[in-house]
């Protein structure tokens, strides 16, 4: 436990502010893989396949694959998390996190307020990297924050409640905005 000085704020919660978006129709997408991998599975089991082993070990392994492939990727951007502390933000992806991006706020020059972020202008849901956009962590269409870094490159996130993340983002790199160490 720690000493506080007598008038000091003990509580830390207004020192980090989170956020989150959420997209529900990926949880449709992540079902239609559910039901590629039982697919592959009722294949596997209950086959009556005559014309050899060789097509029907392709067939199950394929389904398998690729409906693991679509229900980890869709589950990996179900949602988006936002945090911002004194000294960086984090976004983290999915239920476990991954993946996940630390960004100094020392590296962003500036943040943004996007009233419209679309997926179609990244290219869908996900992770996203366009040269003449920068990077971006979209997971569904609304409001979102867009950060200008000082290498040059741009960092969008969609996020609820976009414009209190920028007045929290932009607040935290005013000169002086944090309480020195000691």
């Amino acid at each position: 436990m720690r000493d506080h000085p007598h008038g000091e704020q003990t509580s830390h919660h207004t020192d980090v502010w989170t956020g989150r978006a959420s997209n529900r129709v990926q949880w449709l997408l992540a079902l239609g893989g559910a039901a590629i991998v039982a697919l592959g599975v009722e294949l596997a089991v209950d086959s009556a396949w005559t014309s050899g082993v060789a097509p029907l070990v392709m067939s199950v392994v394929g389904c398998i694959a690729a409906g693991l492939l679509v229900l980890f990727l869709t589950l990996g951007f179900v949602h988006v998390a936002l945090k911002v502390d004194m000294e960086c933000l984090e976004v983290r992806c999915g239920h476990i996190g991954v993946p996940r991006r630390r960004i100094p706020l020392a590296h962003v020059a500036g943040a943004e307020f996007a009233p419209h972020v679309n997926p179609r202008q990244w290219g869908g849901w996900g992770y996203r990297w366009r040269p003449e956009k920068g990077t971006a962590v979209v997971v569904r269409r609304g409001e979102g924050v867009v950060l200008q870094l000082w290498d040059g490159h741009t960092f969008t996130i969609t996020v609820d409640d976009a414009e209190s993340a920028v007045r929290v983002i932009r607040d935290r790199l005013r000169p002086g905005a944090t309480a020195p160490r000691g």
